[in-house]
C-alpha cells in the first residue's frame, strides 16, 4: 500500500485548462496488471467539477514465501505447540 502512495507522488497535479488551477487528486486504480502494472490517477477541477486521467507505471515487489508476515500468538494445546 505505501509504494501505491508514493506512486502518487510522483506524478504532478494537472493543471485545469478551463480554471488554469490546480486540480485535487480523487482516486487512483489498477488499469492493466499484466505484462505491466498500470495505475491511473484521477485529478477533479475543485472549481469546474473536469475531471483529468494521469497513468504511472507501477513495478510491483516480489515478497518471498519466508518473508511474509507471520501471526503474532501461537497456539498451544496442551502444553504443546499445535502444528
Amino acid at each position: 500500500m505505501k509504494r501505491l502512495k508514493d506512486s502518487l507522488g510522483q506524478v504532478d497535479n494537472p493543471t485545469c485548462p478551463n480554471c488554469r488551477i490546480a486540480m485535487r487528486w480523487f482516486r487512483s486504480e489498477l488499469v492493466r496488471d499484466t505484462p505491466s502494472t498500470m495505475i491511473a490517477h484521477l485529478f477533479v477541477c475543485p472549481n469546474c467539477k473536469r475531471a483529468q486521467r494521469q497513468d504511472a507505471d507501477f513495478a510491483p515487489v516480489m515478497v518471498p514465501p519466508d518473508k511474509l508476515a507471520s501471526p503474532r500468538f501461537q497456539v498451544i494445546d496442551g502444553g504443546k505447540r499445535a502444528t
